[in-house]
């Protein structure tokens, strides 16, 4: 069980980020016409991209261990042991990401916070 790198992690980020960021615009757009043609309230872009966040990832790296961004660095999420984490700690992991100083403590804890948090880790496939 090899633990994946900074760099692996960064492409991670960047892959599931553009995908967040596309899902979450056709929902706001997708939206903003229910707003303008029907009357229903309006919700800022960041409720969907937040939400979106959540939703992505607890949905697969619960069902797949790994996110499209990990199917492409060939890494997946696992427990301390090597094993598939269980749904809790896949929410946990969700939640803190929601946290916008997740990544800021790498120097600190030479993890993420959301791996902290949830006693999870990122190895490769």
């Amino acid at each position: 069980m090899k633990i994946v790198g900074i760099g692996t992690r960064v492409l991670n980020f960047i892959v599931d980020t553009i995908l967040i960021a596309i899902i979450s615009m056709l929902c706001y757009h997708g939206w903003s016409l229910y707003v303008q043609f029907y009357g229903y309230p309006f919700f800022n872009y960041g409720w969907f991209f937040f939400g979106i966040i959540f939703i992505y990832y607890t949905f697969f790296e619960f069902i797949f261990n790994r996110t499209p961004g990990k199917w492409l660095s060939y890494s997946k999420v696992v427990n301390k042991q090597g094993m598939r984490p269980s749904f809790p700690q896949i929410l946990l992991r969700s939640a803190t990401r929601l946290v916008l100083i997740d990544m800021f403590f790498i120097p600190f804890l030479d993890k993420t916070l959301h791996d902290f948090f949830s006693n999870t880790e990122v190895v490769e496939a």
